[in-house]
């Protein structure tokens, strides 16, 4: 598997646009920049599916950059990161009951 990846290569593999590849990394939710060109590396691929998973579950990109921000912040919060995780996913369920 290559190690880095173009905006086309993932708009495919992901089945989205390319205008939302780059709506994500307006929005700060990760920086693929290396100078004037956009390079994606495995980091910013797993992050974009982290992205895409938490929309699927009906998370705002404020919640999303929150739960990215704790994977980010370290790598032994796996507990915090679980639990933050856990609870936006019931608050998303209480809401869709209603």
């Amino acid at each position: 598997t290559p190690s880095t990846f173009t905006i086309s290569q993932l708009s495919k593999e992901f089945g989205i646009t390319t205008r939302s590849i780059r709506f994500y990394e307006d929005q700060g939710l990760y920086n693929p920049r290396d100078g004037q060109k956009r390079i994606y590396t495995a980091h910013d691929k797993t992050w974009l599916k982290l992205i895409l998973r938490g929309k699927r579950l009906g998370l705002t990109l404020a919640e999303i950059s929150q739960i990215l921000d704790l994977y980010d912040s370290s790598a032994s919060n796996n507990d915090q990161q679980l639990l933050v995780f856990i609870e936006k996913i019931k608050t998303r369920k209480v809401a869709l009951k209603q």
